[in-house]
């Protein structure tokens, strides 16, 4: 049996269990968001076909004029500096996730972790000693070497 060293459980769980927890909390919210959000749609679709209608002629003036290599050169670097940034957060999120499940498992989990190690230490020791004590003389002796006698003439 492989010895378990450590007494804590793996971050990703610890970052599932936080995640879990997060999700449930924000799903405890949806009501008063769909709420909120379709009063905010009633509103703004009041003013969309005016703001539609100068939009699109905006874009049509916009559209030619543009330099469109000094616009893929800028939203090049801005992807990149995009990617950068969002990994940077992400890194932030999971250590977050990972602090939070271990605050939502507790320590009590890793407690009984430990209790039930024991056990199976416990358990897998007569195991062994009976496999061995069960192992005939000819199943742990070494096999000989065979060697060959010249032949007679």
């Amino acid at each position: 049996m492989t010895e378990q060293t450590k007494t804590r459980f793996p971050a990703p769980l610890y970052a599932a269990a936080g995640a879990g927890d997060l999700a449930y909390q924000q799903l405890r919210k949806l009501p008063a968001v769909v709420t909120e959000l379709s009063d905010r749609a009633v509103a703004s679709l009041k003013t969309a076909n005016d703001t539609a209608n100068t939009t699109a002629t905006t874009l049509k003036s916009t559209a030619t004029s543009t330099d469109f290599d000094k616009l893929r050169e800028t939203a090049t670097a801005n992807a990149i500096a995009f990617a950068h940034a969002a990994q940077e957060r992400a890194l932030a999120v999971y250590t977050s996730l990972v602090a939070h499940g271990e605050r939502v498992v507790g320590t009590g989990v890793v407690e009984a972790a430990e209790v039930v190690n024991a056990d199976m230490v416990t358990t897998e020791e007569p195991k062994a000693v009976e496999a061995a004590a069960a192992a005939t003389p000819a199943e742990t002796a070494k096999p000989r070497k065979r060697t060959t006698r010249p032949a007679a003439k």
